[in-house]
């Protein structure tokens, strides 16, 4: 949540930011932001004039007691009655515009950095780095431009891509695969649950426990304490973060008890420091999580829906860092080359993408996705999300630090990245390290595992 120092120092900035993200009506609501805050303002000053006027009376009624002024004193004491039911309207009063201007906030996302392409869409991110990849002209074109838009991607390699497609006609989606050596049922999942809900079996089941823990090994080294948090969370946690108000309907809600499935570990592991101050000797904190994610991915359909593309249920690790503003862009940079640096062991073809203003979450300030390259479907599949939310959440969740130098407690910054999802992970694994003899795992894989194929 934005807050109104924010607001009030950089009004013009934080309609321009607004605007990048495309909200409508930008420059009317952080308007009436203003307004409501000046009203809130008003019945403070009212409240705070009859309290004191009441406080002064009433001490005056003793004086005039004690100097046998009777009918003064009883007209003083029924002046303050007055005054005292005035202060409660005002109270009223404030609690009210208080409410009215959260409600508000609530409802405005952050605002991006600079760095942030304009765009409407995915199709004006940009991609910045591209990984593992054999063919040189499109690695040759990011480097040569910085950074290429994605509506301009096809342009530059349509002639690679098409190349790529002929050589790759034989390779089998992940679903076939996933049947042929009977690793995934997606029929018991809609037996059991529904669409979007598969069950692992066998080797299928043991390639999910090597990633988690391979996941979660690789973020131990990286200084990350794990975390087993609940699955579940309560409405302060939920608006903690940013998930609620749910906009889109995507979460599931439990709603005997009030209670939300997490979309990720996020939710849970950033509440950890809801309400909390924190030295800043123990920044920053870096906190990693398996857990299962629950998303009602409500109005997707069609093609990119089939097989582990999009889930209702699915295992990820998330990595969150909560830390301070000075230190909070190495941070999100550490992030961003660990994930890099899964993909890599992984030998997965990826591309990180540096997301437009259109297309970033309504949370987030700056956001690198990281995509892999599917062989069977010839499209990218997006792994992870890596996120900066400056103050945002750290606003809702009331998240603060203090500070060495001064002792002034200041509002920290938090993180977060897919450290990493496994669906897509597991779909161009199957998919790009498809034999004659097998499915090949990756080198680094194979520990955790036990094998060097599936068979």
């Amino acid at each position: 949540m934005l807050t109104l120092k924010q607001i009030y120092d950089s009004p013009e900035q934080i309609v321009a930011g607004l605007e990048k993200k495309h909200f409508a009506d930008a420059q009317a609501t952080i308007e009436r932001v203003m307004a409501i805050d000046a009203e809130r303002k008003a019945a403070q000053q009212k409240k705070d004039a009859a309290s004191a006027e009441m406080n002064k009376i009433s001490k005056s009624i003793g004086a005039l007691m004690a100097q046998g002024k009777k009918d003064e004193a009883n007209a003083a004491k029924a002046q303050t009655g007055e005054l005292k039911q005035a202060v409660a309207t005002y109270e009223q009063e404030m609690d009210t515009k208080e409410q009215e201007l959260t409600n508000l906030l609530l409802t405005i996302p952050n605002v991006p950095y600079a760095i942030v392409p304009e765009g409407a869409s995915a199709e004006d991110n940009l991609a910045v780095v591209l990984g593992n990849w054999p063919n040189r002209p499109m690695a040759d074109a990011i480097a040569k431009n910085g950074a290429v838009a994605l509506r301009d991607w096809d342009s530059a390699t349509d002639e690679t891509i098409a190349a790529e497609r002929i050589a790759q006609s034989e390779k089998l989606p992940h679903w076939e695969l996933a049947k042929k050596y009977n690793l995934i049922d997606f029929d018991l999942g809609v037996k059991i649950s529904g669409a979007g809900f598969p069950v692992y079996i066998g080797q299928g089941a043991r390639l999910q426990r090597a990633l988690i823990n391979f996941f979660l090994a690789e973020a131990n080294k990286a200084g990350y304490t794990e975390i087993m948090p609940p699955t579940v969370v309560n409405q302060a946690s939920g608006y903690g973060t940013g998930q609620l108000p749910d906009k889109e309907g995507q979460m599931y809600h439990c709603e005997v008890d009030d209670l939300y499935l997490i979309p990720t570990a996020e939710v849970p592991v950033t509440n950890l420091y809801r309400d909390v101050i924190i030295d800043e000797d123990k920044l920053p904190i870096k906190n990693c999580a398996y857990t299962e994610c629950f998303r009602r991915e409500a109005g997707s359909y069609g093609k990119d829906v089939r097989g582990l593309n999009r889930l209702h249920e699915f295992s990820k690790i998330e990595i969150v860092r909560i830390d301070t503003p000075e230190h909070s862009d190495a941070s999100h940079k550490e992030m961003l080359a660990h994930v890099e640096g899964l993909l890599k062991k992984l030998e997965l073809p990826y591309r990180i993408l540096r997301l437009s203003g259109g297309d970033m979450s309504f949370t987030a300030a700056l956001c690198y996705d990281f995509e892999v390259y599917s062989e069977a479907q010839h499209r990218w599949l997006e792994v992870s999300s890596t996120s900066n939310f400056d103050t945002y959440q750290a606003n809702r969740l009331k998240c603060r630090y203090r500070r060495n130098e001064d002792k002034k407690v200041t509002l920290c910054h938090t993180l977060n990245g897919s450290a990493l999802a496994l669906p897509r992970i597991v779909a161009a694994l199957l998919e790009n390290n498809q034999t004659e003899d097998g499915i090949r795992i990756p080198a680094a894989l194979q520990p955790y595992f036990g094998d060097d194929m599936i068979r």
